[in-house]
């Protein structure tokens, strides 16, 4: 009888990649796998856990100890946790759940795999074992990052940025796309500085060309840009290539000079503007996700206000927003006192989205008459339900279609008519 082994994925889909990289290379030993499974008899789990923020460390743990719990009940044999927690924390990790087999670190999967009684494969380094849809699938182009940011713990977990080989990286491409991938979502850490490290200049460009290039890919999103010295080069890219998604996900956190200083983002508000002015004028009809965070030490009223009037005034096509938290290990957590209290940051963030559910409702509302090309997900009960290219899964809005009768295929493009729309979906007939 097979082994079994259930992997089980907290936080980012750059941690669902290496979820996927490292249930292909069980696969690859004979054992049986599953993913994110609550009904399993898999006797073996796998936690990769994040270590982001608070709720996030809260979560992964919350897991690990479930599974402790079926150990305990003799359910489950074995339990190894590894990813961001783990290598944050692996000390604590180890001395306060000693129930778990073995704690492993972002990077050391390969160790991992030996301690399982299996061979890592290096032939095998770039194909995955898709627990996306099979028409998506993330594609990870670098690990770490060198920014600086206040609040941020990432650096200290990942290490500094390394980009990914660019004929790796579409090796990966490639091989996605035969199995029947339409769709990349380009992910890192930072996007805007690949290749600087490998390279010694950005070539982000360049790999975006490549990618466009493979046979199959129909639609290719970008996420995670950094506004500081971000490349300009991608953007007559986006706009000629027409399998490019006229999409950026750009994270911003804030408007307020004062907060991007003390937050240490190295750009002011004046060259914010200036960069998503010129984004729009080179890539007409391009949509901005960005996300905004609030209650960082030492905002104020002003900073806010600051940050309300600049959303306003920028109408961002997608937008999420978070409450700081306290991290230690960061700058912020050493240098800052957290004063601003837990109350009015949620406030702030509920009012901030209110202004963003009128702007979004208001960009939706345009799309009414209007026919959109729409890959189709899954089908509900009286929908099939899709997205556009503006619209990256999970985080943005859908598109539900009325077939009028017709069987759609999941993983296909169709034409939709918008019929209406709430605040963030469309509603449409196929043409």
């Amino acid at each position: 009888m097979k082994k079994k082994v259930n992997v089980v994925t907290m936080g980012c889909s750059k941690n669902l990649v290496d979820s996927e990289l490292f249930l292909n290379q069980l696969q690859h030993n004979g054992y049986d796998v599953v993913h994110d499974s609550n009904d399993t008899d898999a006797r073996i789990v796998a936690v990769n856990t994040c270590g982001f923020i608070l709720d996030a460390k809260e979560e992964s743990v919350e897991a690990i100890m479930n599974f402790v719990d079926a150990k305990n009940k003799g359910m489950v044999d074995k339990i190894f946790v590894f990813g961001c927690l783990s290598a944050r924390y692996r000390d604590e990790l180890v001395a306060e759940i000693p129930e778990v087999d073995g704690f492993y670190g972002k990077f050391e999967v390969k160790k991992m795999i030996t301690d399982l009684k299996a061979n890592y494969y290096m032939s095998l380094s770039n194909e995955r074992y898709l627990t996306t849809p099979s028409h998506y699938a993330f594609l990870k182009i670098s690990e770490g990052c060198d920014r600086t940011c206040s609040y941020c713990a990432i650096p200290r977990m990942t290490g500094k940025h390394i980009s990914k080989p660019m004929e790796d990286i579409i090796e990966e491409a490639t091989l996605l796309a035969k199995k029947g991938v339409k769709e990349l979502l380009i992910i890192a850490q930072d996007l805007s500085f690949y290749g600087m490290d490998r390279y010694k200049k950005n070539m982000l460009d360049e790999l975006l060309n490549k990618l466009a290039d493979i046979p199959g890919i129909e639609w290719i999103k970008l996420h995670y840009a950094y506004p500081a010295g971000f490349p300009h080069k991608i953007l007559p890219v986006m706009r000629e290539r027409k399998n490019i998604a006229r999409y950026l996900d750009i994270a911003l956190q804030h408007s307020s000079n004062r907060m991007l200083k003390i937050m240490r983002r190295n750009i002011t508000r004046e060259k914010t503007i200036e960069l998503l002015n010129r984004i729009r004028k080179e890539v007409p009809g391009i949509h901005i996700r960005t996300t905004m965070l609030v209650g960082h030490p030492g905002e104020t009223e002003e900073d806010f206000e600051d940050l309300k009037s600049f959303v306003r005034e920028m109408r961002f096509e997608r937008l999420g927003v978070f409450p700081y938290s306290f991290e230690e290990d960061t700058y912020a957590g050493e240098n800052y006192k957290d004063d601003v209290p837990q109350e009015v940051k949620e406030a702030r963030a509920a009012e901030l989205m209110e202004i963003q559910q009128e702007i979004a409702a208001g960009i939706t509302a345009e799309k009414v008459g209007t026919e959109m090309k729409v890959l189709i997900d899954r089908k509900d009960e009286d929908f099939y339900v899709g997205r556009t290219e503006f619209d990256s899964p999970e985080v943005d809005g859908e598109v539900y279609i009325d077939s009028q009768g017709k069987e759609l295929e999941v993983g296909t493009f169709c034409q939709v008519e918008i019929t209406h729309t709430n605040d963030y979906d469309l509603y449409g007939i196929t043409k």
